[in-house]
This record gives C-alpha cells, structure tokens and sequence, in this order.
C-alpha cells in the first residue's frame, strides 16, 4: 500500500502524473525502476482530477481516481527492487478548474515544489485533458517551470487511430448530429420546406460539411469520453429544465419592466463574482448563458470556475447569490444529488466587487476617504 504522507523527500523523489491509459503499467515499472538506479528516496504518483468535488456531486468520478491511485499503488509494490523507494500516492487539483495545459504545469510544478521534486517522468499516453491532446504542451509549460521533464519508454505501439478509442464513434456521431441539425436550422430547413432539388442539394451539402465538422472536431469539443446511459438521463433532466429557465426569463423580464415603468428607475447596477460549483464545458457554457440570458444579469467573463456577473438590480445578484440557476444546472449535468450543495453565498464563493460596501473597504484599505483625500 502506497503511503500517503506529504513529507518532503530529503533524498530526492521522481514525480509521475497519471491517468488511464494503456501504457500506464509500463509507466509505474519504468518510473519505480528509474527512481531506484538514481537513489531516490521516493516516487509520487499524482493523478490531476480535471472536475472540482464539491459535497457528494461527483462521487463516481471520486471512486475512479482513488481506485487508479490504488491500482498504481499495487503495481509499484510488484515492481519494487531491492532498495526500492517509497510510494506516495495524491490527488491533485480538486480546487482549480483544469483545462488549458498550463493549468496541469500550474498544479503539477506547485506540488513538485512543495516536495523539493524536480523530475518528471510522464505517461507518453497520458491524456489530462481526456481526449483532447495536451500532453506535448504540458511538458513544455512544465519544462519552462525549470522541471526535467522526461516520457517513460512505450513497450507497445502508441494507438493514433482516433475512431478507433473507446467512446470515439459515439463522439464523432453525437458531434455530426448537432452539426447536421445547425446546418439546417441556419437554412430555414430547406431539405423539408424546398422542392426536390433543395432536398439532394441540402441533404448532400449538410452531411459533407457535419462530417467535416465531426471529424475535425469531435476530440476537441468532447473531451471527456460519452457514455449513452449519461447522455439519455441529461437529455431528460435537460426537458424539465429549459420549462424552469423560462419561468425564470418571463420573472425577471416582469420585474424590468416594473422598474423601467417606474418613476424613480430604481436600479443599482453592481458586478459580482461568483466561483460555481459545476466544472466541464458544457456546465459552465450552460451556466454561463442561462445567467445571460435572464433580463437583469449578465455573465461578462469566465475565469475557469470564475464567472464576472453584472447585476442590474438587487434581486437579480440575490439569485445569482442563492444559486437557483447553479443548482439547476447541476441537476442537468450530475443528477438530483447535486442539487443538495449549498449555495454561493453559503459556501462563502460569491462576492460582490463594486457598490456601498466595497468602495468603503477600498477606501479603508487604502486610507483615502470618499472624496480622495488622505485620512488622519
């Protein structure tokens, strides 16, 4: 059993990130054999986790590391020489969103320096980003942090065939649908409202440019592997959310009207901040919009988890604050228990960056008083 202390290694220690992968045994051997020929005391095994765990949201994705963690742990003890190093197994990154190549350098180089590591050896096959390939770039930002950064030798041809990879055909037709249905949304659908020629004409030129699409995009635009089961239960879940995003458009639509009819225009336009509680693309790009597309706020960046709101009105941030829209599309993406996590307000991850309250904790941090002068 691997230990899981945090210690830094006084005698040197290799840093190998994983993830699954089919080169991954031959990896934990290589990194175990390497680490005992140069004497070092120690090998970290690191598995970066591209999901933020908040609550009990994601708790298969929770399993699924400690049991790839455990796994290494067990190969490592099987490969183990004589003076062997010791094994030390972590998770990291479960407080960033991970999604550019330098985010997993950023996590990667913060743990190997609190460990005093400067190695790393690396996966050739290891995919941080799920599909997406992120590999050769993590070792240059990795390399630019002043790491040795190094590939474990492959014992078996490195696999280049991209339909051929479990959940890759699902991925590629799933991208070419809503790629054939764009196509025709943008021509008014020709293929059904045209004649005969219209219907060749635009079933032949749609299919060419979805296949296209589909295949020059589909490990981009889906990163993480797709799995019919967790498509047909967001399906479903995603029916009885549109019906609440549009009670929530028609309130906040009554309550502009209300206040732009209103004598005195009672508005107070504030910009907020909010850290979310869902990770993955298409969660955040679902938030991120759905707050837009309510009348009285506006989602003006995304800093990974961080979304910038603009709120018009007061009660416009409260909803942002409590979280209705953040718990909804939670219930989308991962289910009814994820729902349950406590709002932004309540996990202390919303805060407001301009009116009353902060102007005067500037001016207090500064020593300047409202009209700019120097305090006594």
């Amino acid at each position: 059993m691997a230990d899981q202390t945090q210690d830094p290694a006084p005698g040197g220690a290799l840093l190998v990130p994983v993830g699954e992968s089919v080169t991954l045994r031959n990896t934990v051997a290589h990194a175990v054999a390497t680490a005992a020929e140069d004497g070092l005391e120690e090998v970290h095994f690191v598995a970066p986790v591209a999901q933020h765990f908040v609550g009990d949201a994601d708790r298969p994705a929770r399993e699924a590391v400690r049991a790839l963690l455990e796994r290494v742990s067990v190969w490592a003890d099987e490969d183990a020489p004589e003076a062997a190093p010791t094994v030390r197994t972590a998770v990291i990154g479960t407080d960033e969103y991970l999604f550019s190549p330098d985010d997993y350098a950023a996590v990667l180089s913060a743990y190997a320096a609190e460990h005093g590591i400067e190695r790393i050896v690396v996966d050739p096959e290891y995919s941080p980003g799920g599909n997406v390939p992120l590999l050769r770039p993590m070792e240059v930002a990795l390399a630019k942090r002043g790491l040795d950064v190094s590939e474990a030798p492959a014992s078996r041809p490195v696999r280049r065939s991209r339909l051929s990879r479990r959940g890759g055909a699902l991925q590629f037709g799933l991208l070419f649908g809503v790629s054939f249905l764009f196509y025709h949304l943008l021509g008014g659908f020709a293929v059904v409202t045209g004649d005969s020629f219209d219907f060749y004409y635009e079933l032949a030129t749609s299919t060419l440019v979805a296949g296209i699409v589909a295949g020059s995009l589909y490990t981009v635009s889906l990163s993480a592997q797709t799995r019919v089961r967790t498509l047909v239960a967001q399906a479903i879940r995603l029916v009885v959310y549109v019906p609440y995003l549009l009670y929530e458009i028609v309130k906040s639509n009554v309550l502009i009207t209300l206040i732009i009819l209103h004598p005195k225009l009672p508005i107070e336009p504030r910009m907020t901040r909010v850290r979310s509680a869902v990770w993955g693309g298409p969660a955040l790009t679902t938030l991120a919009n759905s707050i837009t597309l309510t009348p009285g706020t506006l989602t003006v960046r995304a800093d990974g988890q961080r979304l910038y709101v603009h709120g018009l009105f007061a009660s416009a941030r409260d909803g942002v604050a409590e979280g209705d829209l953040e718990r909804a599309v939670r219930f989308v993406f991962y289910g009814r228990r994820a729902a349950a996590i406590s709002s932004p307000e309540e996990r202390g991850d919303y805060e407001e960056l301009q009116g009353p309250e902060a102007a005067a904790e500037a001016a207090e941090a500064t020593g300047t008083t409202e009209t700019g002068g120097n305090s006594a």
